[in-house]
């Protein structure tokens, strides 16, 4: 493998070995809390600063593997030397890579509600910004397209989005009811949107050869799902 695929799989590989295991443990916690606030006293007092400390790492690391995510597919679509746009386009998108990183520190510091709202769209425009670029792979842009639902890419932003809105609203979450219930539809969504993540991008990966099959793959008819033959070699002596 290349350089260039090894950076492809870190995506894919961070998300099995860092944000599913942490998505159970969240999980896991968040309905031994609510148990404990229905009365049942054998659930360990701790549960719900845990699940309040886990969320907050998870959210993050949702943010941080969809950026891998997205520079990955911007900086392997063509050689760097023949990246559209040169290094104006590339400084251009270096600056709001920055920008969104900033915002999700900024975000995670962030005190007042003012602040916590502007950090969680900044951080969430920025995710959307970069996806917009034409080396991502988004299937359809059309959301009355069928094929828009079967998006890795669009999942992909609802649950950022989701979890930013979790990491942003995390004191009214803690204080109020109201909150809470929304914060538990917000996680059903989520947990729809993360299975969804596990099968789409699954098959993505098989639609993603190596660099060295490239220049065999892309002769292919992608509409009649049918390549052409390959020169017969002769046996080796």
């Amino acid at each position: 493998m290349e350089s260039a695929d090894w950076l492809t799989i870190l995506h894919p590989a961070l998300a099995v070995v860092l944000i599913y295991p942490l998505i159970g443990m969240v999980v896991r916690l968040g309905v031994q809390t609510r148990q404990r606030r229905m009365g049942e006293s054998n659930i360990a007092r701790t549960s719900g600063s845990e699940h309040t400390d886990l969320g907050r790492w998870l959210s993050a690391g949702v943010v941080i593997v969809v950026l891998i995510a997205l520079v990955a597919a911007i900086v392997t679509k063509n050689p760097l030397s023949a990246f559209s746009g040169g290094w104006a386009r590339g400084l251009q998108l270096l600056m709001v890579l920055l920008g969104t990183s900033i915002s999700l520190v900024a975000l995670w510091q962030a005190t007042s509600k003012s602040l916590r709202l502007l950090f969680s769209l900044l951080t969430w425009l920025g995710v959307i910004s970069l996806g917009a670029q034409p080396e991502v792979w988004r299937v359809s842009d059309n959301p009355f397209d069928p094929m828009f639902w079967t998006s890795h890419y669009w999942a992909g932003v609802g649950v950022t989005g989701l979890m930013l809105f979790s990491l942003g609203a995390r004191p009214e979450i803690l204080r109020q009811l109201r909150w809470r219930r929304i914060h538990v539809a917000a996680n059903l969504l989520a947990a729809v949107l993360f299975s969804i993540q596990g099968i789409t991008g699954t098959r993505d990966l098989l639609q993603i050869p190596p660099g060295w099959q490239l220049a065999t793959i892309y002769q292919c008819n992608f509409d009649t799902l049918k390549c052409p033959p390959l020169a017969s070699q002769p046996p080796a002596p």
